[in-house]
């Protein structure tokens, strides 16, 4: 991920990102791994979810660092287009890594690398003590009580969009929607939500490829769902999800919508916090 090389760590718009090599330089060992994924390195909107879950985690006092540099892809892309081999090697090189750190807890910003730290990497013999994505944890520590958020007046009436990888592969569907609300939006679920939610067309590795010939773009029929709720606001929670919905949306219903991602709204509402946060 794009940013300014400090002493220690990254700066990003200000904002501290500490580096777990460098941490554990200093005899450190951050308690979680933030996991940021191929995205944020590659999709300047992306970028602005990574920065998002850096300013929530910091208000909220967590230890956390990046790998940085030594971060590879999960390997779910290839695992999903076929590429076995291609899988196996990077996931063994990951799991190098986090066993020379002892990197046992997880939070992710895809719903792609939880289900894969969570379910395929075990396969390979390595489990985490605790893997979560970013708004299980988000969600957690509002409920913990070491995050608090003020509610938007404004009230506008959002609808979400279930990532495939996080609602029907992994069964969360409650700790975005906690959150939607927790910041006040009004939330307006779509004809298709939460077990029989439709996917935004770039599951599968199938971001990566153009759509076959004569087929309907899947996102614009999902794009579509979301408008009909007159929701101002489409939310989702997956960097995949961010770049299909904003692609519908600019195509669809430009300037009548926007699309954030559930920790973009979060960090809009921070209001107060427990803990020194981390420097």
């Amino acid at each position: 991920m794009g940013g300014e090389q400090a002493s220690l760590g990254y700066q990003v718009d200000g904002v501290a990102v500490p580096v777990w090599k460098e941490c554990a330089g200093r005899g450190e060992v951050p308690e979680y791994l933030l996991w940021l994924g191929c995205s944020p390195s590659l999709d300047d909107r992306a970028r602005k979810i990574a920065l998002s879950a850096f300013r929530v985690l910091h208000a909220a006092g967590v230890s956390w660092a990046i790998l940085g540099e030594e971060e590879r892809c999960s390997g779910d892309p290839a695992r999903r287009s076929g590429n076995e081999l291609l899988f196996q090697l990077l996931a063994m090189q990951n799991i190098e890594t986090f066993q020379r750190y002892g990197i046992r807890r997880v939070i992710t910003l895809c719903p792609h690398c939880y289900n894969t730290f969570r379910h395929e990497y075990p396969q390979l013999g390595y489990s985490f003590e605790e893997v979560w994505h970013i708004t299980q944890f988000v969600n957690w520590l509002v409920e913990e009580g070491r995050l608090h958020l003020s509610r938007d007046a404004r009230t506008l009436p959002v609808t979400f969009h279930d990532p495939c990888y996080l609602g029907r592969v992994n069964g969360e569907f409650d700790a975005p929607r906690n959150l939607v609300q927790a910041v006040g939006g009004e939330l307006r679920e779509m004809e298709r939500n939460r077990w029989h939610s439709f996917c935004c067309g770039a599951g599968g590795a199938q971001v990566f490829k153009e759509e076959e010939s004569g087929d309907q773009p899947v996102y614009r029929e999902r794009v579509r769902e979301a408008l009909r709720t007159g929701a101002r606001i489409v939310v989702t929670a997956c960097p995949f999800c961010m770049l299909m919905m904003r692609d519908g949306v600019r195509e669809l219903a430009e300037g009548k919508a926007e699309v954030k991602d559930v920790v973009e709204l979060v960090a809009e509402r921070l209001s107060g916090v427990e803990g020194s946060g981390q420097s």
